[in-house]
């Protein structure tokens, strides 16, 4: 039998995460150990459970999201956080992927994306919800939004496959799903994408997308 990715919730409202709960329930793949209603109940659940993947609500009363990020981080526990939430703004965004999310979703997503979104960061993937990267490259483009650190990064350019490769992981696909779409086999897409992280200078695949729209190779 294959092994069920645990996950621990962690948002502020009772009904929202009993939902969530119920949802992600559904997929027998998926089982929730835990839950908290703050950061710093997140950070001694995530020790006490030890899950696969931690779905972080970003608004909560004392301890919130990017506390949560944050303290995780320098905690030095590296297990991937997927925000799940309601408020989408450009900056917040970008304060957490900075802050270490992996993934970034709203709350109006299809259970489908949720449950994909969650595999994908057990499996070592990132992902972050199209939407919210259209509005980011739009919000990178007008100097709304900015990523620290991105002029002193020396972007070499990307081949006609790398850059279909990067455009798909922007959309939020795993390997799996690339390889599918662009004939490949999934080893040549992992390659690809060890090579696009390389020339982008960044270590994983959200900020590879993040400095990418920053610096305007999706443009």
């Amino acid at each position: 039998m294959t092994r069920r990715v645990r996950v621990l919730l962690v948002d502020d409202q009772t009904l929202v995460r009993q939902g969530i709960r119920s949802l992600l329930e559904i997929a027998d793949d998926i089982e929730v150990v835990g839950e908290a209603d703050d950061g710093m109940a997140a950070l001694a659940a995530t020790r006490e459970h030890t899950p696969d993947v931690v779905l972080l609500d970003l608004r909560m009363p004392r301890h919130d999201g990017l506390w949560t990020l944050r303290a995780l981080r320098e905690a030095g526990i590296e297990i991937p956080v997927l925000v799940l939430t309601t408020f989408d703004d450009d900056e917040l965004v970008l304060q957490a992927l900075r802050a270490g999310a992996r993934g970034y979703l709203l709350k109006d997503v299809t259970l489908e994306r949720l449950t994909g979104a969650v595999r994908t960061l057990a499996g070592g993937g990132t992902l972050v919800q199209p939407s919210v990267t259209d509005r980011l490259l739009r919000a990178i483009r007008s100097g709304a939004a900015a990523l620290p650190d991105s002029e002193d990064v020396v972007v070499q350019e990307l081949t006609e496959r790398e850059l279909e490769v990067l455009r798909l992981v922007a959309e939020g696909c795993t390997n799996r799903e690339i390889a599918e779409a662009l004939y490949l086999a999934e080893g040549t897409v992992k390659n690809h994408v060890s090579t696009v992280l390389l020339k982008l200078g960044a270590r994983d695949r959200t900020k590879a997308v993040l400095r990418a729209l920053h610096q305007g190779v999706l443009g």
